[in-house]
């Protein structure tokens, strides 16, 4: 893709929102002409309309091209001009850089509430619809205590486990990303809706699909792609053999990233998709500490490849993490605090008077900038 921009005015906007309702056009061919065109949206739809003109899209395209739907483009901006609304392109620098790793990325997302948690680690949690007692009380476990190790926990706003997994990260006091199958005004299932405010104030609600768009069945495992592409990894909860949660799995394991299941009992039909996954070479996992030692030097990665791409685009040179945490000063008194010797996380919140959240976030955030290191049993020492 070329040079990334880092924001769109309205009326480049409007291109996109004419180009993203076209029918047919899909992202994939957007992108297409996005690479011809070297990333000018207005190229890009002056480029589609000559394919209409030739007869390469279909008739309905090329009548949407010729007379876009004023009043329809007009109330996607009205719906984008709300609080805490935005569209992000793949043209544009916050557009999540992971997502480019997928064979299908979305050309665009429409996002509720904090976009910038699209930029910080994630961890999908996902599983069955129908979950029991039990597996939905280790998706809250797992989904709080790693929440307040600082990762942004992402599902799908499904009942079950993945709305054990939100509900757990919210009362944990951290961020929380919902990927839908529907528009970004719409929620599935409507029982939902009180859980996806709570998701827009605190996390994100973030869709592919345009406005006023509703539920339907081959819109799921689109979802689904984009929480496996956006997270680090992937934590199977409890799942069928048919769930769609393995085929989350799936695409998390094309796209290289991480795959851990539970265990279950091999008299529960609802432990039958964990086994398979372990079996075709996921991580069994027992407790939380396996999945944050394996995600720390992914998500130090990640955050290295994010801050090359926002130099590319600064007009100064930025700071190196390490710098940038201790320009912080609760980081920087956090450090003082700990020695060349392991110290406790009970010892480091007694000295400190932090809450446990607020710590452990902390700790995360100086252990992927590389001044700390973690060990078994919850200690923590300075290493530069």
């Amino acid at each position: 893709m070329p040079t990334l921009k880092r924001m769109q005015d309205a009326s480049e906007t409007s291109v996109w929102l004419t180009l993203l309702r076209t029918p047919g056009l899909g992202g994939k061919r957007l992108r297409a002409l996005l690479e011809h065109v070297g990333g000018d949206i207005r190229a890009a739809l002056a480029q589609a309309r000559r394919h209409a003109a030739a007869g390469e899209l279909s008739v309905s395209a090329r009548d949407w091209l010729r007379a876009p739907d004023a009043t329809r483009i007009e109330a996607d901006l009205e719906w984008l001009a709300q609080p805490r609304h935005r569209l992000l392109c793949c043209t544009h620098v916050d557009f999540p850089p992971q997502l480019e790793c997928m064979p299908d990325p979305p050309a665009a997302l429409f996002v509720v509430g904090n976009s910038d948690l699209l930029l910080r680690p994630q961890l999908a949690v996902v599983g069955a619809r129908n979950a029991g007692p039990a597996g939905r009380r280790l998706a809250r476990d797992f989904a709080a205590a790693l929440s307040r190790h600082g990762l942004v926990i992402t599902s799908g706003l499904a009942e079950g486990i993945d709305a054990a997994a939100h509900r757990a990260a919210l009362e944990a006091g951290g961020g929380t990303v919902a990927v839908i199958g529907t528009g970004p005004d719409r929620i599935y299932p409507r029982c939902h809706a009180g859980l996806a405010e709570s998701i827009a104030e605190q996390g994100a609600i973030v869709s592919e699909f345009l406005p006023g768009t509703v539920a339907r069945p081959g819109h799921f495992p689109r979802r689904n792609r984009i929480i496996a592409g956006l997270s680090l990894g992937t934590l199977v909860v409890e799942a069928g053999l048919r769930s769609g949660s393995l085929i989350t799995a799936r695409l998390a394991a094309e796209c290289g990233r991480e795959v851990y299941a539970l265990p279950g009992s091999i008299h529960n039909p609802l432990a039958r998709g964990c086994h398979r996954l372990i079996r075709d070479g996921a991580r069994l996992v027992e407790d939380v500490e396996e999945i944050r030692a394996s995600l720390v030097p992914l998500a130090r990665a990640q955050g290295a490849e994010l801050a090359a791409r926002l130099q590319d685009d600064a007009p100064v040179a930025a700071a190196s993490p390490a710098a940038e945490s201790l320009s912080d000063p609760a980081s920087a008194d956090l450090l003082a605090m700990l020695g060349h010797d392991p110290v406790t996380l009970d010892t480091l919140r007694e000295r400190s008077g932090l809450s446990g959240p607020a710590l452990s976030s902390l700790l995360l955030q100086l252990e992927l900038d590389g001044v700390i290191a973690s060990h078994p049993g919850g200690r923590f020492q300075r290493v530069s």
